[in-house]
């Protein structure tokens, strides 16, 4: 079978101003290394979010490797990504979430993958023009930076649990960031994960119980969406989950650009499929009890530091996340991990994701000296760090929801008010 990727170079050395493209790969042996480099890169970050709302964590790493490869499939092997657990799901699943039952969750994540295909197929005939209409960066940026700290309380509860624990796991994940060099220096969230794990061991904080019992290979544990048609609670989920959508158009069209950037303009084109891709990953995943997904800054550090951006190491990617997510004794670990370490990691990860928001007002040039985008930022901020709460019959409307419309709405009213007007 002719494989579609072509050797580049003699396969061993990629030259210093030089880049491997999509299209191309080193040796199978590098191509496999560099493919295990992005299974670490993405572990860290994609192991949490099960952590963090109660999921099978075996099941969120099988769907992941099934949807990074779909996406290749449908990009044409084109754009190199990994489909990881997105953190956006974190605050919608768990209000959604019922003990142990998360069918009211699958059923939202299940809807939030139907509309990114939807907005893909969109973007397919259209363009992005009307997503960067829709939202300029002033209301990106809020939307997603009030999706971090909308998460901050959940952080600090697990902080309180094993304080020193967790002061540990916070402080390997701020350490390893500047102690190490290229993609170790990238890895911290996980680093940190790992030395908050050991002293957790050595507190007596975890119990191995469960991996001794659990086999090494098997199929994880499947669940299924609700259905809105017998429990109109089910639907009552929805406000909270919708305010994603629009965080995953803005990681996807990111993560393209950056490619885009560093490999071959013509690559934007694919925006709308990649859209759809994911969308569809994100469907399969949520049908049958995984994490919603998206694309990975990760493991575009990956790439800017190694220089190659072959879809190759990919797929290897993919397959290994598989291979993984049917091992039951891989994810009877990750649910040894305790409070004190999730508490750690979590301060730091759920105020990056804040600073991603910031960040895109940085890279925007946003002006706050602009009555329009600071009202839009900081009346979005504090709806949603403060978790405003409206019940309107069966639906709740919480932080994120309300603060991503009050970001959308405050923006484009008073733009249209201040061109009428001759303000702006």
């Amino acid at each position: 079978m002719n494989l579609p990727w072509t050797l580049h170079g003699d396969g061993k050395n990629v030259e210093a101003s030089a880049v491997v493209l999509p299209a191309e790969r080193l040796s199978w042996p590098r191509t496999i290394g560099l493919g295990t480099q992005h299974v670490v890169a993405m572990f860290g970050a994609t192991f949490l979010v099960p952590i963090l709302t109660g999921f099978p964590p075996s099941t969120t790493l099988l769907f992941s490797g099934i949807g990074t490869i779909l996406f290749l499939l449908i990009t044409g092997n084109r754009l190199p990504s990994y489909l990881g657990s997105s953190f956006a799901f974190i605050a919608p699943i768990t209000a959604a979430s019922v003990g142990t039952d998360h069918s009211n969750a699958l059923f939202g994540i299940v809807v939030v993958g139907a509309m990114l295909a939807a907005v893909g197929l969109l973007v397919q005939v259209t363009g992005t023009g009307w997503i960067d209409g829709l939202m300029p960066p002033v209301v990106a940026g809020a939307i997603v930076a009030l999706i971090g700290f909308n998460l901050a309380p959940a952080a600090g509860a697990n902080f309180a649990k094993a304080p020193l624990t967790a002061l540990i796991t916070l402080s390997a994940v701020i350490l390893s960031a500047v102690l190490f060099r290229g993609i170790l220096g990238r890895l911290s969230i996980f680093i940190g994960v790992v030395v908050g794990y050991v002293a957790a061991v050595f507190f007596g904080q975890v119990n191995f119980d469960a991996v001794a019992a659990a086999p090494w290979l098997g199929w994880p544990t499947f669940a299924f969406p609700g259905n809105p048609f017998t429990d109109s609670a089910v639907l009552a989920t929805l406000p909270a989950f919708i305010p994603v959508v629009l965080v995953l158009i803005a990681e996807n069209v990111g993560h393209i650009r950056g490619v885009a950037q560093l490999t071959d303009p013509s690559v934007n084109k694919l925006t709308g499929r990649a859209l759809f891709a994911d969308g569809l990953a994100t469907m399969l995943a949520g049908s049958f009890g995984g994490s919603g997904t998206t694309t990975y800054g990760e493991n575009i550090g990956v790439m800017a530091a190694t220089r190659v951006y072959s879809t190759a190491a990919y797929w290897v990617a993919g397959i290994f996340a598989i291979l993984l997510g049917l091992s039951p004794k891989v994810g009877a670990v990750i649910n040894t991990i305790p409070a004190g370490v999730l508490g750690g990691v979590t301060t730091a990860l759920y105020g990056l994701i804040g600073i991603i928001g910031v960040k895109i007002w940085l890279d925007n040039k946003v002006d706050f000296n602009k009555p329009i985008n600071q009202f839009t930022a900081a009346t979005a901020l504090i709806i949603g760090i403060a978790d405003y709460t409206i019940n309107l019959g069966s639906f709740t409307f919480n932080g994120i929801a309300l603060g991503t419309i009050a970001a959308i709405v405050i923006y484009h009213v008073m733009n249209a008010v201040s061109r009428l007007r001759g303000t702006d």
